[in-house]
């Protein structure tokens, strides 16, 4: 019966957060009501459980929070912002109650008998009182309500519920319960009451078990012990050429890796478990101080350790008062900066380079700079002539000082700056950083870098001054071979740079770098370039020497070389070595490659390349006929060159096993039939989001940057028509078409239509604007693309014209409701028609978009509807 309660007490903290975030969702659409089924579902569980397991006070709150729900939901009495709150109250009294049941094994003291009285009274449809103002007692001893351990065969004063540490593993299948024995269940009571059997064949849902996370640490610890011996054997083998084991040790090898994923799927969670309680914290927040504040929350499927789960709740909770409080503006103070009413803050999670990012931001006042430096330098933290040499971005990391604030008062919510240095100390704990973008007037936003404390990815083992590191391949764009009549390394003002199909590429000697002594085993014209990317920054580290990839296990960056930002861990080889992890985003700020004051440089030139008149880098290559073909080098995620033997056959479509998951290809010279076996098949793939496909060609020919000009037009499906490059005529793809024959209606169906106008498209999606930029130029629309609504509006501050504004929605900082409300707002482009894209385009989408200025909405991958949209509001301006 201890097991009964313990599963009560976990079931009810999880039911009573997702009750928290469904509330607040209520509460914005009162019509929603699915959401208001599950609401009373879960409240009504909480109390049938509670009387199960003889828990009188909990069961009178709960019973009386459920009446209110039950009105709701049979239509009797509206939903209200009052009535939300007063639920909302009763949770956080259950709460209360249940961490006392977790301390003491039995429920505390209190009066709940004023709130009781305020639900009954909302469920009658009588004013209710404050339950702001209503008494919460504290959990103390001695208890008055009876101890559970009278009403069961088991004292439950011993519980260790607090201390146990436990994950859900879904999907692992366990012996069916008879219904006699489900009836004993608390979280099955109910349905045994209301359920019927299923009928048989049906098909049940996943079955579930609760695991210690001490077990999957010690598993977790077995694999990685396992991946290492495995490492051993392939490099013993590799020395002494015996083909006697090959056979048996890749199947080895095998199994350790379905292993070791098997056992970190079990350790990892998704983010949205750490941002469960934010909404209701957003919404208190909201009311608490007055503002409008709108919560976007991106990401919440990025999965990361539990554990590291666990030790960033805190920092996040914090991070989020201190937008609302301090960073956002109240409406009045908005309206008269020319922003919405309602303030935004963002949470955005993703991986990169083997790393999880989130960014926490706000679209408020920003960091006040001048008041930072006043702050520093009245405590002395640095002289005005230090200051006077500091960047801006250098300035704004004083709030991450012991006690550095710069507001007039200390807030009961937060402070920006106070307590910052505990956010920063607790993410460094478990080896993350945190880096901060900010601008007065527009807001500020957090960047927190947590790195794999303990994964196995797979690496590239590279050496340079006699010592020999690894960098992940997921951050490894390119390998350049230099000298031997391929690239070639210059100098420009004596920095090496690398001429890369006629690109110049910024380069990072390791060796030099990390100030090794040992002699380069080759000079400069006779080395290997890694070609990796940090944000919108392309540059290459030179190394002496690739041996080759190997599935490595990382260990954290041990703490007397944490300053070291160029590493990101280390890992032990094969052989027994143990060497250092490169870090590409460590690499980049020790060598000031994608510095903050580099940023605005870039970003003009990002506008300058994306524009349908520059210069556009096109991949030729030969499928089907002798006529050279051409698509878009940024469309373009990899060049493959599988062997046919991989190549096999899925409803009859030929796919390739690709990271994981199949991924179709598609034959553009006409019918597939399969090369003989050991020859090899060259393939574009294709990538975006989860999505991917490989275009089968005959042969690549090369890479040159040429403006990309249609001059004829073709009715031929699949080609947007022909263009001289490179002296040659040339057929250039119509990539939608193709994406479009992998069975999975990528962008929707085909129209050419005829147009001469400047377009601007506003799109965070580099692989939609790649698509976008040569598909509208083909029809005769001058088109320019940057990727945020900041550098748009950058442009129309210079100055510069359009006739049409094709926005995406849904962007990090300023979104695309944001955007258009800022156009609306005056200047130049007041008056021009904007098209809004999105993958979401419900009624209420609509109607918002066409709210804060949207001339029309569109389903952001429906190709025919973009031009369609295109054409008809060129042509009412017109009119």
């Amino acid at each position: 019966m201890d097991d009964l309660l313990a599963d009560f007490l976990t079931e009810t903290n999880e039911g009573l957060v997702a009750l928290d975030a469904a509330l607040v969702k209520l509460e914005r659409s009162p019509d929603d009501k699915p959401t208001l089924s599950e609401i009373f579902r879960l409240v009504h569980t909480i109390k049938g459980t509670c009387g199960f397991l003889g828990l009188s006070r909990l069961e009178h709150v709960a019973h009386a929070a459920e009446n209110v729900l039950g009105k709701y939901r049979d239509g009797s009495l509206a939903v209200s912002g009052d009535g939300i709150t007063l639920v909302l109250s009763s949770l956080d009294r259950i709460k209360m109650i249940v961490t006392g049941i977790e301390r003491a094994g039995s429920e505390p003291a209190g009066d709940d008998q004023p709130l009781i009285a305020a639900l009954d009274a909302a469920s009658e449809g009588r004013a209710p009182a404050s339950a702001a103002a209503m008494p919460v007692a504290a959990p103390v001893a001695p208890p008055v309500a009876p101890p559970v351990a009278s009403l069961v065969a088991a004292p439950v004063a011993s519980l260790p519920v607090a201390e146990a540490r436990e994950v859900v593993v879904p999907e692992i299948a366990v012996p069916e319960i008879a219904v006699a024995e489900v009836a004993a269940a608390p979280r099955s009571r109910p349905a045994v009451e209301t359920a019927p059997e299923p009928e048989a064949g049906a098909i049940l849902a996943p079955q579930t078990i609760r695991v210690s996370v001490d077990v999957l640490e010690d598993l977790m610890t077995l694999v990685s012990e396992l991946v290492l011996t495995r490492n051993q054997l392939m490099q013993l083998v590799r020395a002494s050429g015996d083909n006697a084991f090959a056979v048996p040790l890749q199947r080895l090898s095998h199994i350790t890796t379905d292993l070791q994923e098997g056992v970190m799927k079990t350790r990892m969670q998704p983010i949205g478990n750490a941002w469960a309680k934010l909404p209701r914290l957003v919404r208190d927040l909201s009311v608490e101080l007055g503002k409008k504040i709108e919560l976007d929350m991106r990401g919440a499927e990025t999965e990361l350790d539990r554990q590291v789960l666990e030790l960033i709740k805190d920092p996040l909770t914090h991070m989020v008062r201190n937008s609302g409080d301090h960073g956002l503006e109240t409406p009045a103070q908005r309206r008269a900066a020319g922003k919405p009413d309602a303030g935004r803050i963002i949470l955005n999670a993703y991986h990169q380079g083997g790393h999880i990012i989130i960014e926490v931001g706000d679209d408020g006042r920003g960091l006040p700079v001048d008041r930072i430096r006043q702050k520093a330098l009245a405590n002395g933290l640095a002289t005005e002539a230090e200051l006077a040499g500091m960047a801006e971005h250098e300035i704004q990391r004083f709030i991450f000082r012991a006690g550095f604030s710069t507001a007039a008062a200390v807030t009961a919510v937060s402070g920006r700056g106070v307590g910052m240095d505990v956010v920063k100390t607790n993410i460094e704990k478990i080896g993350g950083t945190i880096e901060l973008r900010s601008r007065e007037g527009r807001g500020t936003t957090f960047i927190i870098k947590i790195p794999l404390t303990l994964a196995i990815v797979s690496a590239l083992v590279v050496a340079a001054g006699g010592e020999r590191f690894a960098i992940p391949q997921i951050g490894v764009l390119e390998l350049v071979r230099v000298g031997g009549g391929g690239a070639t390394v210059e100098r420009v003002n004596d920095t090496p740079v690398l001429r890369l199909r006629d690109r110049l590429l910024p380069l990072v000697s390791l060796a030099s770098l990390l100030r090794l002594d040992a002699p380069a085993e080759r000079g400069e014209d006779a080395a290997f370039v890694i070609v990796t990317q940090v944000g919108p920054h392309v540059f290459g580290i030179i190394v002496d020497r690739v041996f080759d990839t190997e599935e490595i296990v990382v260990k954290p960056v041990a703490p007397i070389l944490r300053h070291v930002t160029m590493f990101s861990g280390n890992t032990i080889l094969g052989d027994g070595s143990v060497i250092m992890i490169l870090d590409p985003n460590g690499i980049a700020r020790a060598t000031g490659v994608g510095a903050d004051e580099v940023a605005e440089e870039a970003s003009a030139t990002a506008v300058a390349n994306a524009r349908s008149h520059s210069r556009t880098a096109m991949l030729l290559f030969r499928a089907g006929d002798t006529t050279p073909k051409a698509v878009p080098l940024g469309l373009v995620a990899r060049l493959e060159d599988i062997s046919a033997d991989q190549i096999e056959l899925s409803g009859g479509q030929p796919v390739v096993q690709y990271r994981g998951k199949l991924m179709p290809l598609v034959p553009i010279g006409g019918q597939w039939t399969r090369p003989e076996p050991g020859t090899r098949q060259s393939v574009l793939v294709f990538n975006e989001r989860d999505r991917a496909l490989g275009l089968m060609v005959d042969e690549i020919l090369d890479v040159v940057e040429e403006r990309l000009t249609i001059e004829s037009q073709q009715d031929q499906p699949g080609f947007l028509g022909s263009a001289v490059i490179a002296g040659k005529v040339t057929e250039v793809l119509d990539c939608a078409y193709w994406l479009r024959q992998a069975g999975e209606d990528w962008f929707g169906p085909e129209l050419r239509q005829q147009a001469s106008a400047r377009v601007l498209i506003v799109e965070d999606s580099a692989f939609f604007r790649n698509l976008v930029v040569p598909t509208l130029s083909s029809v005769g629309y001058e088109v320019t693309a940057v990727d945020d609504a900041l550098a748009a509006l950058r442009l129309r501050e210079a100055g510069r014209e359009f006739d049409i504004i094709v926005s995406d929605i849904e962007m990090p900082g300023m979104d695309g409701f944001a955007f258009a409300a800022a156009v609306r707002e005056g200047g130049a482009w007041r008056d021009l028609p904007m098209i809004a894209l999105s993958g979401r385009a419900g009624a209420a989408d609509v109607a918002h978009g066409r709210d804060v200025g949207f001339t029309d909405y569109v389903g952001k991958f429906d190709r025919a509807a973009v031009l369609r949209s295109l054409a008809d509001c060129l042509a009412h301006v017109g009119a």
